[in-house]
């Protein structure tokens, strides 16, 4: 489970990063697709951005938080931190959704990626807590 989660991670990393060439680019972004589907607007609204850093920064690091504690087995520290990402994740769906109207690609990708790697997630902290119990049972 720890690799199929740390490759996850490195899947969220590559997209992420995509996402950060199109919020440094002036071209046309190549996921602009109509006027509901376009990572340029997305990417260049006010909401891309936290105090200066791009949001795909804290994408980067996020899954690279992620892909290290599951290759260190931190399930716990793994669990809080998926979490978090995906809380995150959900409010820039809502802002992609209700307030620009127009929704970025890579982004859609990075949310199915952090919904997978939450799910897995949990999976893995209950998976190795019951198997505690079992243990200690005998």
């Amino acid at each position: 489970m720890r690799y199929l989660l740390a490759f996850l991670a490195l899947c969220g990393i590559v997209i992420a990063s995509l996402a950060l060439q199109i919020h440094n680019s002036t071209a046309t972004a190549p996921c602009s697709i109509n006027e509901h589907w376009d990572c340029g607007v997305v990417n260049h609204s006010e909401f891309a951005e936290i105090r200066h850093v791009p949001v795909a920064i804290f994408g980067i690091a996020g899954y690279a938080l992620l892909g290290i504690l599951a290759l260190f087995r931190m399930r716990t520290s793994h669990l809080i931190a998926s979490l978090l990402g995906l809380a995150f994740s959900v409010r820039l769906t809502y802002i992609e959704k209700y307030v620009l109207q127009v929704w970025c690609l890579y982004c859609v990708i990075s949310q199915l990626i952090i919904l997978l790697i939450a799910v897995l997630s949990i999976a893995w902290y209950l998976r190795t807590r019951q198997s505690h119990r079992s243990r200690q049972a005998l």
